[in-house]
């Protein structure tokens, strides 16, 4: 008898329908084709023994599984539910009336319980789209999946349970998730406010602005001076995530396996912060199992690198093409994938190796040679594509033992979110640019126009501070952030000149 179950099978962000086909006859040997790895392999040890516990029988009967389209990989133990209700089916014991309504995943252990999968939210999309009735999956991704509207989401603790399904012994109640009304209420929840900062003013702004047109960051001070501890807070300055960018990030934790039994849709832009001694492909993605990197993973969120010259000088370079571009291709002898990657980067350092080269009392022990050294651990074009740059020292104990509140992150969101709805307005007929530091050169000449004030205060400040040409662009893209958060609509002097300010590692004479 050949009956039909679908499955699916995740490549990069989005899922694929697989069809298994199972046939039984007689005789007493097992197939499996269709290119399945190991892990699908080792499924028909794991279907015996959850069947015996269950109080089912393992047909004895020659059974020939397909696993279409063939020329996908089929990757994982999610295929062990599909599989045995396929098997079972194919031998008469599951009526088969209902399995092309259903799409079935799920791993097996081997008393037939199943345990979460990854990948379940673009597996409920791509069930919704093909028209499936519904979708059945472990109870652990339920919620994750129910987020899918016009599909109904059957969360299962036990293979038993699909088998009396099928077979109209057992009725189950579809997972319902009131999505709208769960996400509008986790976006402001924060751990860390700007309120608890002492000091620290000039830093804060830089962050404001950073936070207001989506432009890359770089904190340089000595240890101890609150790098870190301002990274942190960005997030809770930063415009809150639309649906549909929300949808998005959570395809791709879901794809990662990093949301939890309790997670619908990420709330919250995301803040992925690396070790210093990450590999190329964690950051990237990719892999002999394809993941997404952590580029992809702080997508519509940040990317903080803490101490930045001690990342592998490999490791940064591979940074260069998707700041620029906002997604990544990656491109293997056995598969080619592309993963979004359109994330802000904020890093810092010390200016350094001892760190208290620009201290305000402790001394240096460093020599000129050196600190040129370590500042030429980032490349020029990584540096290109920082677009403000801002030096922070220690807090004096003056300011640290105020009493008196500092602003809070609510206060400043307000501020950055009135100047995104600025940018959107503006770029709302130019698909694919959202803030300003995504726009280009063509871009910068319609809505970054100079007057000639502003032009030979530029002029000047380019001569006087030896600052680069790269430093051209990213000046004007700052003072157009600059001048949108005052509600300006022309750039005028004193943005320009704020802008040139967060242009330090651009100065020639900066670290002799």
């Amino acid at each position: 008898m050949l009956v039909k179950v679908f499955g699916a099978a995740v490549q990069g962000i989005d899922a694929t329908i697989v069809t298994i086909e199972v046939n039984s006859s007689r005789g007493i040997k097992f197939f499996l084709v269709g290119l399945p790895d190991s892990a699908v392999k080792e499924s028909h040890e794991r279907i015996i023994s959850a069947l015996q516990v269950n109080g089912y029988k393992f047909p004895s009967r020659q059974i020939v599984v397909n696993m279409a389209p063939a020329d996908i990989r089929k990757e994982g133990s999610s295929y062990d539910l599909p599989l045995a209700i396929g098997i079972l089916a194919s031998a008469g014991e599951v009526h088969s009336e209902k399995l092309a309504n259903y799409l079935i995943i799920g791993e097996l252990s081997l008393d037939g319980s199943l345990q979460p999968i990854k990948g379940a939210l673009p597996i409920a999309i791509s069930a919704r789209t093909q028209g499936f009735e519904g979708f059945i999956l472990p109870k652990q991704n339920a919620k994750e999946a129910a987020v899918v509207n016009n599909l109904d989401v059957y969360g299962v603790e036990n293979i038993k349970e699909v088998i009396e399904f099928f077979n109209g012994e057992r009725k189950l109640k579809p997972i319902i998730v009131h999505t709208r009304e769960e996400f509008f209420q986790q976006q402001d929840h924060f751990t860390y406010d700007f309120a608890d900062v002492k000091g620290q003013e000039n830093v804060k702004r830089a962050l404001e602005v950073a936070a207001a047109g989506g432009h890359n960051l770089i904190m340089i001070g000595p240890p101890g001076s609150g790098k870190s501890m301002m990274a942190k807070r960005l997030p809770g300055i930063l415009p809150p995530l639309t649906l549909a960018e929300s949808l998005e990030t959570t395809k791709i934790h879901s794809v990662a396996g990093k949301l939890s039994k309790n997670d619908s849709l990420i709330a919250t832009r995301p803040f992925r912060s690396p070790h210093h001694t990450i590999s190329q492909v964690a950051m990237v993605g990719g892999g002999s199992n394809p993941q997404p990197g952590e580029i992809s993973l702080a997508h519509n969120g940040l990317l903080f690198l803490d101490e930045l010259p001690e990342f592998s000088k490999n490791v940064l370079e591979v940074l260069r093409q998707p700041l620029e571009n906002r997604h990544i291709s990656i491109s293997r002898a056995r598969y080619s994938l592309d993963y979004p990657a359109s994330f802000m980067l904020v890093a810092s350092m010390n200016p350094c190796p001892c760190g208290y080269f620009t201290h305000p009392t402790k001394p240096c022990t460093c020599n000129p040679g050196q600190v040129h050294r370590y500042l030429n651990r980032i490349s020029g074009p990584l540096l290109d594509r920082i677009d403000i740059h801002t030096e922070i020292v220690p807090v004096p104990f003056e300011k640290m033992a105020e009493q008196r509140a500092s602003e809070s992150s609510s206060i400043i969101r307000e501020r950055v979110i009135k100047a995104r709805k600025i940018q959107e307005e503006r770029f709302v007929n130019h698909p694919g640019i959202y803030c300003n530091a995504q726009m280009e050169s063509k871009l910068l000449q319609e809505y970054a126009t100079l007057d000639t004030k502003s032009l030979h205060l530029l002029r000047n400040a380019m001569i006087r501070l030896n600052l680069s040409a790269r430093a051209y662009d990213r000046i004007l893209k700052v003072s157009r952030t600059i001048a949108d958060l005052e509600g300006s609509n022309a750039i005028k002097p004193h943005h320009l000149a704020e802008a040139i300010g967060y242009r330090n590692l651009d100065r020639e004479s900066w670290g002799k």
